[in-house]
């Protein structure tokens, strides 16, 4: 059992912390990262700005990206737009229901709707990207 002192300052960090560990782009990609492997998809903010999504081009395994380089592509009914890679590194798996499902992006972005799994090359990349916070704020200043 810890001491109540630690257990305080672990409730304080752990409420601290951005929702699943997300960083993100401000071209409005997230990434969640466990084991040196990446999840990737595109936010909330991007599938409303989109609208209905009724295509989605996942990479190919085995493709190796770089940071900010094209990952994939989502068509709605508004518009075609590009994914980027949030960080470099190789592509390990695609989510095979989005070729079938796409709006699954537009009901659930940021957990079913998730675009490929990157093993990173480059871990220290991840500092280039923003925070939670940090990218609310971008999106605000985007209105």
């Amino acid at each position: 059992m810890l001491p109540p002192l630690e257990e305080q300052f672990l409730e304080i960090h752990l409420e601290t912390l951005p929702a699943l560990g997300k960083k993100f782009t401000k071209d409005h990609e997230w990434i969640v990262v466990e084991n040196n492997l990446g999840t990737v998809g595109i936010t909330d903010y991007a599938q409303k700005a989109l609208g209905d999504v009724v295509f989605v081009e996942t990479p190919e395994i085995g493709t190796v990206v770089e940071q900010s380089g094209a990952c994939g592509a989502v068509e709605s009914v508004k518009a075609a737009s590009d994914i980027y890679a949030p960080v470099s590194g190789e592509i390990v798996d695609v989510n095979k229901n989005l070729a079938e499902t796409p709006g699954l992006i537009n009901k659930s972005p940021e957990t079913d709707g998730w675009l490929c799994k990157i093993k990173l090359s480059n871990p220290s990349e991840l500092n280039d990207l923003l925070e939670e916070n940090d990218y609310h704020s971008h999106c605000e200043k985007s209105h």
